[in-house]
């Protein structure tokens, strides 16, 4: 029988500890699971568990979130292009050779530029609430942008997401009533003790900042969607208010034959479907695998 424990592990990466989860048979095909704002690869764990009897799932804590190292932002530079830089190198120390990515949140631009810049080696895509689009866009974003332009003029308002309030509402906001007590409480305070780590507001501030040139990749992104088709499956919150539905709908422009599924829920669809989405990527990527059960 195949071990399908999680090991929770640490590689150090530029002198940096990258803390990673990983499970099931190397041999298997791959996964790499990359998280969003404010989370870290905890938000993985019922996932990994759930596939890894088939698949071998890699789960990183990007810098400055979760296990992984928090240097200060005079000691790192805080930008996407950097958090991939390491996201790459940890695959190379891996040997991680194809795989595929599933993208939520801040793990989108990260894991497109790594599937853009190295096409071969993506055997998938599974976004949730991983916007490559304009349209995905939704009002949560205006102060952001706002604050992207000046960094100073609404930086008080921009510090609201980094509350308690804003975090829990960030697991709650578009679940129905009968699904709320399936969303574990332990992870918007683990999220939030993450947030509260002193310093750790100047960090996300620059990631905040930074993630307007992530909209400079999107053409990028969608070209390498239109001329190497990756196979993709969405399962995306329809209710999520941080980013819209219509960011799901937009992959369609470039990638129609996709697998698209909005769930009736918010931001942290795994919380509150997880059985449905696991049943769903096994589904997929058998198919892409060869791995369908009789």
């Amino acid at each position: 029988m195949a071990e399908t424990c999680t090991h929770y592990r640490t590689a150090s990466i530029d002198g940096l500890d990258v803390f990673y989860r990983e499970a099931g048979d190397r041999s298997n095909p791959t996964l790499l699971l990359l998280h969003g704002f404010p989370s870290s690869s905890h938000m993985f764990r019922n996932l990994i568990t759930a596939l890894a009897d088939d698949y071998h799932l890699v789960a990183p804590d990007h810098i400055g979130f979760g296990q992984s190292s928090m240097p200060s932002v005079n000691q790192f530079t805080y930008s996407f292009d950097r958090l991939t830089d390491i996201t790459e190198k940890l695959i190379d120390r891996l040997g991680l050779g194809r795989f595929a990515i599933y993208i939520h949140d801040y793990g989108a631009p990260i894991g497109l530029r790594i599937a853009s810049s190295r096409p071969e080696r993506i055997t998938g895509i599974i976004t949730q609430s991983g916007n490559a689009y304009t349209e995905g866009f939704t009002p949560f974003w205006d102060r952001l942008f706002a604050h992207a332009k000046d960094r100073g003029a609404n930086e008080d308002a921009v510090r609201d997401y980094f509350t308690p309030e804003t975090t829990k509402w960030q697991y709650t906001h578009g679940v129905p009533a009968d699904r709320l007590d399936r969303i574990a409480p332990e992870t918007w305070l683990l999220d939030q003790a993450g947030l509260d780590r002193k310093g750790n507001d100047a960090i996300q501030l620059q990631l905040f900042w930074d993630y307007q040139f992530n909209l400079d990749g999107y053409p990028k992104f969608q070209e390498y969607f239109r001329v190497h088709q990756p196979p993709l499956l969405v399962t995306w919150g329809r209710n999520d208010e941080i980013f819209g539905a219509a960011g799901a709908e937009a992959f369609k422009r470039d990638l129609p034959d996709g697998e698209f599924h909005l769930l009736d829920t918010g931001h942290f669809a795994l919380e509150t479907h997880g059985d449905e989405i696991a049943g769903h990527i096994r589904d997929f990527l058998g198919r892409q695998e060869g791995l369908i059960r009789e």
